[in-house]
């Protein structure tokens, strides 16, 4: 049934169903009349008002109705719309202009992964750094030093070489002797590697010395023959028996002849196979073995010279 159907039933209803016989008792009882007509006044009203309120309802349905399909239809389209944007990014240079300004795109990426890239390195060499200080400290002796100490010799040229002659630069101290067949010049070309790759790196900020244990034949002539085969910076040290034997007592080298050796005889002398690196106060480093290469030999020493930051002796090393 429609609405004004509705309503005009609804209107018969409230007035009573019979309007004839309504009238002929209105005509009797003329007080009754004036009530029946405000009340036929206010039944009318009444459902005029409920029919306007269903037909206000009706089309606010219809309007909201309406109104809905539009927002889906358009929120459908703007998919629609941004599927096939996405779907004509075809070149990398629509999808980088598509990607520039979101969060993560590949500028951002590039930057996480250098960032991270720089901790790591900046944390390792922290942690070499450290473990490289904690060796040199817990190498120095407390008064007296655990390796190394004072000592007076004479080098290559017949001049005296002491220990205080090694101050302000650091020192590579070999202990060997000319006469040794295979160990001796193997180690003494790496130390030669070793001195040029220093140098090339930190400048001339390393000594060089080789200290004979075999001071009955290595007097200061041989050792500058020899020497000069490997290395023209290279210093030697020779003196007499217990001098030498003083020296390796403080570097705790060991070193043995033979007894009962006769003149002119030749023999072989059993010696510790080590280099001893000695800082510009005189204090031991490290002792670098045959374990190591040329390259990381230099790059232990290079690593121990850039730590060095006491300014004095920092000054004097670099001239």
């Amino acid at each position: 049934m429609a609405a004004p159907s509705r309503c005009t039933a609804r209107i018969a209803n409230a007035l009573g169903g019979n309007p004839t016989r309504r009238i002929a008792t209105s005509l009797r009882d003329p007080t009754p009349r004036i009530a029946a007509r405000t009340l036929v006044a206010r039944a009318s009203s009444a459902p005029l008002r409920t029919c306007q309120r269903q037909a206000q309802t009706t089309e606010a349905r219809r309007q909201f109705s309406s109104s809905s399909h539009r927002q889906l239809s358009g929120t459908f389209h703007r998919q629609l719309s941004s599927t096939s944007h996405r779907q004509a990014l075809k070149t990398i240079g629509q999808i980088k202009a598509r990607n520039k300004g979101g969060p993560f795109n590949i500028t951002a990426a590039l930057l996480f992964i250098a960032t991270a890239g720089g901790l790591w390195a900046y944390f390792t060499y922290e942690k070499e750094r450290m473990a490289r200080k904690r060796i040199a400290e817990q190498t120095k002796g407390v008064g007296k030093p655990k390796v190394g100490g004072p000592f007076a010799l004479v080098d290559q040229d017949g001049n005296v070489f002491s220990s205080t002659d090694m101050l302000g630069k650091y020192s590579l101290v070999y202990f060997g002797f000319t006469h040794c067949p295979d160990i001796c010049p193997d180690e003494l070309d790496k130390m030669a590697l070793m001195y040029d790759k220093v140098r090339e790196r930190c400048g001339d900020v390393l000594l060089p010395l080789m200290i004979t244990c075999d001071p009955a034949r290595d007097s200061p002539a041989v050792l500058k023959e020899y020497l000069a085969e490997f290395h023209p910076h290279f210093i030697g040290l020779t003196g007499n028996h217990e001098q030498i034997k003083d020296t390796c007592k403080a570097y705790r080298v060991y070193f043995s002849t033979p007894k009962d050796v006769a003149p002119g005889q030749d023999y072989l002398v059993d010696h510790s196979i080590y280099f001893y690196l000695m800082d510009p106060e005189g204090d031991f480093v490290e002792a670098i073995g045959r374990n190591f290469t040329a390259d990381q030999a230099a790059k232990v020493i290079a690593d121990h010279v850039k730590d060095w930051e006491k300014p004095l002796k920092k000054e004097s090393r670099w001239e």
